[in-house]
């Protein structure tokens, strides 16, 4: 139920039209939302893809990555420490296909609105979490088995205080 509950803070649907819980510019929606999961109690180990129309996530790959995670991030022990890692994705493209070079700009500023959305969903729910912005794109690509189109942008790890 935590996990769900942070996922839908992230990019849950709020509208029938398709808004989410998070602005985003021309409601283009760049981001993408995954989830390395490595202790929790109803999910299996694995890279997971979050799909907010269905809220529900779709396994991507099998196996704890978060100590490969961990590595790709500078070797930051808490991203395998965590019980999950939820890392925010970007396709720049639908952006810029409409504000060119702005794009970016506004992308970046979604992202932030959601990282802030998991933070104070997991200060909610009295779960801790630390965002990391500090990793290897390309690792984290192989890592998390992203296509080429998307790049991570942050990695936030999560988990039970104390």
């Amino acid at each position: 139920e935590e996990v769900s509950q942070l996922l839908w803070a992230a990019q849950g649907i709020t509208a029938e039209w398709g808004g989410r819980t998070a602005p985003s510019a021309g409601a283009l929606y760049p981001l993408e939302v995954y989830l390395a999961v490595g202790n929790v109690e109803t999910l299996v180990p694995g890279i997971y893809k979050y799909r907010p129309g269905r809220h529900e996530l779709a396994k991507v790959r099998d196996g704890d990555m978060r100590e490969e995670l961990a590595r790709a991030a500078l070797s930051q022990t808490w991203v395998k420490e965590g019980a999950i890692d939820i890392v925010i994705t970007a396709v720049y493209e639908r952006t810029t296909k409409k504000y060119d070079a702005r794009g970016v700009r506004y992308v970046h500023m979604e992202a932030g609105h959601v990282a802030q959305n998991i933070c104070l969903q997991a200060t909610a729910l009295n779960l801790g979490m630390v965002v990391v912005g500090a990793f290897y794109n390309d690792q984290v690509k192989k890592t998390l088995s992203l296509p080429e189109s998307e790049n991570p942008l942050y990695v936030i790890p999560v988990g039970k205080k104390g």
